[in-house]
Parts: C-alpha cells; structure tokens; sequence
C-alpha cells in the first residue's frame, strides 16, 4: 500500500516481525551447570583450582594414543573415516566386556552400546525410561549433571536420605514404597560429589529392594578404576535380584582421556535396544575413528599399567591435600578420606556459606565448588567440593595457604 501527497511516495511502515516461538519448558526451567561456570571464571592461570573434577593432563598416554590414532589411519582409514553401526566398535565393546568379566561381570560384546561419553548414556536412559512427572529417586547430594539430565526428562527427582556411607536401604525402600519410582540413580564408587562408597552390604540391600518393588537401578561406575585402597567391590548389576533391571554406566575418561567422548552402556537386552534407537535419533553413532583408536590402544598398550601410574600419583595428591585441610579451613570444620576417585567432600562451619565465600577465594587466586547445587532438595550451604587430582602436591599445598587466607586464617 502507498500513499501519494503531492508528488511523492512514501511506502507504509512495515509490520513488526512477529516473536519467534518459546522454548520448551524444560529448557527454560533446567538452569546451567555451575561447575561449568565456576570453571570458566577460574580459567586464569593463576588460579589453583579445586573446582573441577578434571583428569590430569600430564598423565595422559599422549603417546600410546597418537601411536594408536597413527595405526588406525594407516592400516584401516576407509572404515575408521566412515559411518558406522550404532552400537558400536566391535573391538572396543569386546575389549570392555573382558574387562567387566575379569572384574566378577559376566559381559559379551552384544550386552554394550558405546556412548559419547557416560553422560550420553544417562541421557538416552532419561529417553527411553522417563515420561514427565516419573519419580527418579538420587543420592543426596548427587551428580549435577544427572539432575540436569532428569530436569530435561520432566521428572520429579527425590532425594534418599545418606550418611556417610550413601544411601541408607531402609528410608530407600520406604520412598520405594511411597513414591514408586521408575529409577534409582547412583554412584557406588567415590561418589560425585562426596568421594563416598557405598559399603557391599548396602550394595546388596539396594538390589533386593529393587528385585521386590520393580523399579530400574542406572549404576554410574565413571571413578571406580581409580581405587588406591582396599580391594574392588561388587557392582549392583551383579547380584542376582538386580540382574535384570540394573544398567551400568562407564568410561574411557578417567582411564584415558575424556576428550575422546567414550563411555558404555551395559543393559538388559530390551532396554539396550531402546538405547540403541534412541542413540539413533541423537547422533547415528559415537566417533568412529575414536572407537577404533580405543580398541587399538587396549589391544597394544596395558591400560592397567597406565592406570597404576594414574592412581599413585593421584593417591600422593589425596594424601597432600587432607595432610593441609587442617591449617587451611577455619575451625570446626570436617571432611571425609575417600579411598580413591577425585573428591573430598568438606563441610564449614555452620555459620559458613561457601558459595558466599567462593568469590572471596576466587580473589585469592584459589577456587572450589560449592556443595548446595549437587542437592536435589535442602541443600548444606556450608558444604563444597574438592579435587585433588589436577595439581601437584606442591600446586596443592600453595593453593591451601591461599584457602586460610580467604577463609580468614588457619584453625
């Protein structure tokens, strides 16, 4: 449409653009990781960092995996560059099902999807398990991204009540009883975020009150080849009352290296399938080239050499960092001795708020996580995380006396 007013034109104001579509609900109800965030404000070099549950890079075998790269490009680059199955590697499954068995797991290749990473396998579990408004029964406090991912599920998460041990199996089977849940999400070994194992007894318990009340056990293993003392115990998957409703979840990065996205899947044959489709419509299939640089890196190196070496460095660093909790956090305050994994759960004062106090640390060139948003429900606002793994036990030690500083001097 125009108008003409003497001898011009002019051309009607066009209409405003309408507003694109809302997102989802979940996406906008489901907050970002604040382990993500406080890792990219404590980028600085400088800064010696607790915060982050990272592997330490100069442990890696970069050389034993450029070497298996190498190989798999020179002797099989048509297929290692190609498409690939979904469920992926059969070289790399079998390796892990040997490794499962060895450990008291009977596992065949055909009982595994490989997975970006274990997190992707906790996700396509949310997919094909939960309809929003399904009760998902945690840990509590619990892995962050886990309740992410049951956030984007649209599930109610219920926390059970623990102690210094997990999950106590009587208030479990109560919540069983009341809640009916679809799933229980645990981490047995060195629990993130609390370092804590979940004792053979209870192991057994939580496999009962599953194999009695029908519900899914996902059993997150990420940190248990990381043991530096005692011996290892039982998966849950293994005891007969769960056998068939408990999926285990595991990866290669902690073991090799996290970048390379590895993980695995271990589920009954139906639940598997679903996996498989599910995994379908998320990616096609995990890396190929990935996959077969892994199978080729355990087919030529001794993973379990590599990993002897991983665990003594990073027992010294457990060691160094309890040796100098004392002098650096102020008095009253408790922490656990976990026997392996990457945490140490600490717990101030309660006239404390460490995510208050975090800012203060983060001017002292020193940083950790703060434990309230690992809780599904009343979250301990005096409790935080810490990592031991990526620094030194000198790094270590220096980033202590920074802690008594900001803490406001040693105990």
């Amino acid at each position: 449409m125009t108008t003409t007013v003497g001898d011009a034109t002019e051309a009607a104001p066009a209409p405003a653009p309408a507003a694109p579509p809302a997102l989802a609900a979940r996406a906008r109800d489901v907050g970002a990781s604040p382990v993500r965030e406080i890792l990219a404000l404590t980028a600085r070099p400088e800064v010696i960092s607790f915060a982050g549950g990272l592997p330490a890079p100069e442990l890696f075998d970069a050389q034993g995996i450029r070497a298996a790269y190498a190989r798999v490009l020179a002797e099989q680059p048509r297929t290692a560059l190609q498409y690939s199955t979904t469920d992926g590697d059969p070289a790399l499954r079998a390796a892990v099902a040997g490794r499962l068995t060895r450990r008291g797991l009977a596992t065949g290749a055909g009982d595994l999807l490989v997975t970006g990473g274990s997190q992707q396998g906790l996700a396509l579990l949310a997919t094909v398990l939960l309809e929003p408004g399904d009760v998902v029964l945690v840990e509590n406090p619990t892995y962050l991204a886990a309740l992410q991912c049951f956030g984007f599920a649209g599930a109610r998460v219920v926390p059970v009540p623990t102690d210094e041990d997990g999950v106590l199996p009587d208030a479990l089977e109560e919540l069983v009883r009341r809640e009916r849940p679809k799933l229980l999400y645990l981490i047995p070994d060195f629990q993130n975020p609390t370092g804590r194992t979940l004792p053979e007894r209870r192991r057994r318990a939580v496999a009962e009150v599953a194999g009695r009340h029908g519900l899914w056990i996902a059993e997150d293993d990420p940190y248990g080849e990381l043991r530096f003392e005692g011996g290892h115990l039982p998966w849950i998957s293994s005891y007969a009352a769960a056998a068939d409703r408990t999926v285990l979840l595991g990866s290669f990065s902690k073991m090799m290296a996290p970048g390379m996205r590895l993980g695995w899947l271990r589920a009954p044959a139906g639940l598997l399938r679903a996996c498989v489709i599910a995994k379908q419509a998320a990616d096609l299939h995990t890396s190929t080239v990935d996959q077969a640089a892994a199978a080729r890196y355990l087919a030529d190196n001794d993973l379990d050499a590599h990993l002897d070496r991983v665990r003594t460095a990073y027992r010294s660093r457990r060691d160094a960092l309890l040796a100098g909790l004392p002098a650096a956090l102020p008095a009253g305050s408790t922490w656990n001795r976990p026997d392996g994994g990457m945490f140490v759960w600490v717990r101030l004062p309660e006239d404390r708020d460490a995510t208050a106090l975090l800012p203060t640390a983060v001017a002292h060139d020193v940083a950790y996580v703060p434990g309230a948003p690992f809780y599904a429900a009343d979250p301990d606002r005096a409790a935080l995380r810490m990592s031991f793994t990526t620094h030194t036990p000198e790094e270590i030690a220096e980033g202590l006396r920074r802690l008594a500083a900001a803490f406001g001097g040693a105990r």
